[in-house]
């Protein structure tokens, strides 16, 4: 790789699985693509739409991005292509650009994974992974529910047959009240038939066929089974013509693979869908990685996070070239893939050669599918992105990281996605800012018969009025410096025979430049009052930081090594005094 290997890129990943792939890997590897390929099929067609695009594009999006992901992705299972968040996601952002610029939203959605991609690509060479930690779990619980929402709400146009437009829960609820007494009845049978069935195919046929078959067996079974509603449904409508009874149906789709073309790019389009794809890289990387980690912890795998960044981007670069649109790791068929056996990615470069054979010779019979079956399939599919009880867990836990994930839903399905998003970040850090701001400390003694110190106020231990010690469990910064000052003199009022202040820096990770002139003054204050501070159990990493402006000289008292050490120093000269 060369140069490359200064980003941290020493070697192409393909290059590491294919040294050792073997004749029983290859035949595992291909009977999960037949599986796979079985599923994605119509997932393609599904996402394709909830992205506002023909058809045929979520096929190409499923063949080079599965070559290119195969070629720099680390995960051995995680099967890439269209999922239900990222579609919505684009089609939120090409709408909007297409209503400003009027720009064909073909285009505009390929020009989308071009820049997302490409920014992809970046962070990986530079190792920028971490900017994704920005998306805490609470914020990507909110969105991922909210999004499921109203992916489930808009695609009851397709299930009702109405026209439906909005992109946030008033709208569409107006919308659905308006439109609904106008549905179209064979639509809506057609439509809750499959979701009937889609349900009844999961946890139902599953427990039943456990009968006959193992659990992964059986799992696998049902994970695949939207084929047979896109079967029967292309069935029944050829053979009695429902489309010509106002059932909408796919339509042509072109017989062929796709073709190489170059996204239109311009500094005001990249300008102006840059955010979008920001947001889309992070949530897609997020979602990938988190799938990914859980697969290959089951195999004891590791997964490269700046090596994924790259094969995700690659990825999305290879959908954009080949007229598809933005793509990331997609949990449901991973999962599939996993439990089909796949051991690598060589399995999902079998699944692209399998739906590059669809896109050749099953687009005919593409053509009768009823689009209210893609969207009862999306409609089953993404009510499993709503968690409640991820919801009533963190309500439990903390109320802080509940209020962000409320922030975020809540913003998401009354604003739309990119500001939801924004602001449960903004919600995350000024939460994070806040509580750093506010620095939990404890006053501290040790517990009769050992060396522990703990809090007075939890537990029995000895004191001594002379000495107090104050345990601080935040990194010193200049936006707490306030609170603690004022910790402090409040504790100065109300221990008036205080001569040895001692702070307990264990939970201290960091003192910045403000922070240490405000302990400098403060131990000038006490100096004043008669009053030595001390610190103990200060890290190493600060403690070096510490010597390098040589603070232990102008301390008035001792930095100990333990705290056990402080309180026998100390207190050797108030024995008797002990409480």
């Amino acid at each position: 790789m060369g140069k490359a290997s200064r980003f941290g890129v020493t070697q192409l990943p393909a290059l590491i699985w294919l040294k050792n792939y073997d004749l029983s890997s290859l035949r595992a590897d291909m009977m999960a693509a037949v599986i796979v390929s079985i599923m994605l099929i119509p997932q393609s067609l599904a996402y394709a739409m909830l992205a506002g695009l023909p058809a045929e594009t979520g096929l190409y999006a499923s063949i080079f991005p599965l070559l290119a992901y195969a070629l720099f992705g680390t995960s051995r299972t995680l099967s890439v292509g269209p999922v239900a968040v990222v579609s919505l996601l684009s089609a939120n952002a090409v709408g909007l650009a297409h209503m400003s610029s009027g720009i064909d939203v073909l285009i505009l959605s390929m020009t989308l994974a071009l820049v997302s991609g490409t920014l992809m690509f970046i962070m990986g060479l530079f190792r920028l992974g971490f900017i994704a930690n920005l998306l805490s779990r609470p914020v990507i619980t909110g969105f991922i529910t909210a999004a499921g929402i109203l992916i489930a709400l808009s695609q009851l146009k397709h299930i009702l047959g109405i026209p439906l437009a909005g992109h946030n829960l008033p709208e569409l609820v107006v919308e659905l009240a308006q439109y609904s007494p106008n549905s179209h009845f064979l639509t809506v049978v057609t439509g809750v038939v499959t979701i009937v069935f889609l349900w009844l195919s999961r946890a139902p046929l599953t427990i039943f066929l456990c009968r006959f078959m193992s659990k992964s067996a059986a799992s696998g079974f049902t994970k695949v089974a939207p084929v047979g509603a896109v079967i029967l449904s292309i069935l029944l409508v050829s053979t009695f013509d429902l489309d010509h009874l106002g059932v909408e149906v796919v339509g042509h789709i072109p017989a062929k693979l796709p073709s190489f073309t170059w996204p239109e790019l311009s500094i005001l389009l990249v300008t102006t869908l840059m955010p979008s794809a920001l947001m889309i890289s992070l949530i897609g990387y997020v979602e990938s990685m988190s799938v990914a980690q859980t697969l290959a912890s089951k195999r004891r795998q590791q997964i490269n996070p700046n090596h994924e960044l790259l094969g995700l981007g690659a990825a999305n670069v290879a959908s954009a070239v080949s007229g598809g649109f933005a793509v990331t790791g997609g949990f449901s068929r991973s999962v599939v893939n996993f439990d089909a056996g796949a051991r690598s990615p060589m399995a999902g470069v079998f699944t692209a050669l399998g739906v590059a054979l669809a896109s050749l010779y099953l687009t005919p019979y593409l053509a009768f599918l009823p689009k209210a079956v893609l969207g009862a399939t999306i409609f089953v599919a993404v009510l499993t992105l709503i968690e409640p009880h991820e919801i009533t867990f963190t309500w439990k836990y903390s109320k802080h990281d509940f209020a962000a994930m409320m922030v975020t839903l809540c913003t998401v399905l009354l604003v739309g996605v990119e500001a939801g998003v924004i602001a449960g970040v903004t919600a995350t850090i000024s939460l994070i800012l806040w509580r750093t701001s506010r620095p939990h400390t404890a006053i501290v003694g040790p517990v009769e018969g050992g060396e522990q110190f703990r809090n007075i106020d939890r537990h029995l231990v000895k004191q001594v009025n002379q000495v107090l010690v104050l345990r601080i469990d935040e990194s010193l910064f200049f936006g707490n410096l306030r609170y603690l000052d004022n910790r402090i003199n409040g504790l100065l009022a109300s221990h008036p025979a205080m001569e040895h202040l001692v702070l307990v820096a264990s939970g201290i990770n960091h003192i910045d430049s403000s922070a240490l002139q405000s302990l400098l003054e403060l131990n000038t204050r006490l100096d004043d009052k008669g009053i030595k501070m001390h610190f103990s159990d200060v890290k190493g990493p600060v403690l070096d930081r510490l010597h390098r402006i040589n603070f232990a000289d102008e301390l008035t008292g001792t930095v100990y090594l333990s705290q056990h050490q402080a309180w026998q120093d100390l207190t050797q000269l108030y024995q008797g005094r002990l409480t």
